[in-house]
């Protein structure tokens, strides 16, 4: 399951959505996930899917791998689906096994919810897909250059973000090949009460950190071999220009915003 995990991943393409600005990216999946709250019924959630899917299609991006990324995380989508059955007790009965209730009002914030769960997941996956590490290194650092003025270290903030956002794919597949290590010398971690789970999990832990910790030494000597010396006078290829595709991103996003609000109820 590990190596089907794509956020952090960068996949790189000539599609609409790759040639946006990184800071127009940035402030969208920033409004959206603002915006997605703003849904409270099926026109609404309509309205939400229709859009994500669109930006999904501008992206080139396979729906078919964005789903298949899911599947680490399908395990909190069907907690927070299972919840909302089981504690949302409003309206009508819909389903009824011996104790065991579903009513209306839990069946529909459940789907709703879900709903809201994966079009947030879907369009963070889509912003680390499309930029490239670099790119959201400049873009942060651009949009939080006013923090400077109170000597908060912008670019390290921002190259710190970066690392840690890409570092997250790398952790997943190198915990990945340790289980598998781990099973062929003949360790289950899935199987066994709970106790005994705890206790193989920790020559999982131990090996892990100590890959994390090499991978953080190596690529600190990446950098200092590189001339790296922090931000001050440090300049960039790659300028970044905004053109009239990110004004049209954002306009899309205000329009969409727009009809939340006028078809909430």
């Amino acid at each position: 399951m590990m190596e089907k995990m794509i956020f952090g991943r960068y996949i790189p393409g000539d599609s609409f959505v790759h040639r946006l600005d990184p800071r127009s990216k940035l402030v969208f999946v920033f409004a959206f996930i603002l915006v997605v709250f703003l849904a409270n019924n099926i026109v609404t959630y309509a309205f939400l899917l229709a859009f994500t899917l669109l930006v999904i299609l501008m992206s080139r991006i396979r729906l078919y791998f964005l789903i298949n990324g899911l599947k680490p995380v399908m395990i909190l989508l069907v907690f927070t689906f299972l919840i909302h059955i089981l504690f949302t007790r409003e309206g009508d009965i819909v389903f009824e096994l011996g104790f065991f209730k579903v009513y209306e009002e839990g069946l529909r914030q459940g789907i709703f919810i879900s709903i809201r769960f994966l079009v947030l997941v879907f369009m963070t996956s889509i912003l680390t897909l499309t930029t490239s590490p670099i790119s959201i290194t400049d873009g942060i650092e651009v949009l939080l250059n006013p923090l400077k003025k109170v000597k908060m270290p912008v670019h390290e903030l921002a190259l710190m973000m970066s690392i840690a956002l890409r570092f997250i794919p790398t952790l997943m597949d190198e915990t990945d090949k340790i289980m598998k290590a781990q099973m062929a010398r003949g360790s289950d971690l899935s199987a066994g009460p709970i106790k005994e789970r705890v206790k193989a999990v920790v020559p999982l832990l131990v090996p892990l950190f100590v890959s994390a910790f090499k991978r953080a030494e190596d690529l600190a000597t990446a950098m200092e071999v590189r001339g790296y010396r922090g931000g001050e006078g440090r300049t960039r290829y790659r300028q970044l220009k905004w053109d009239w595709r990110d004004t049209i991103s954002l306009v899309a996003l205000v329009v969409m915003t727009a009809l939340l609000v006028f078809y909430r109820n």
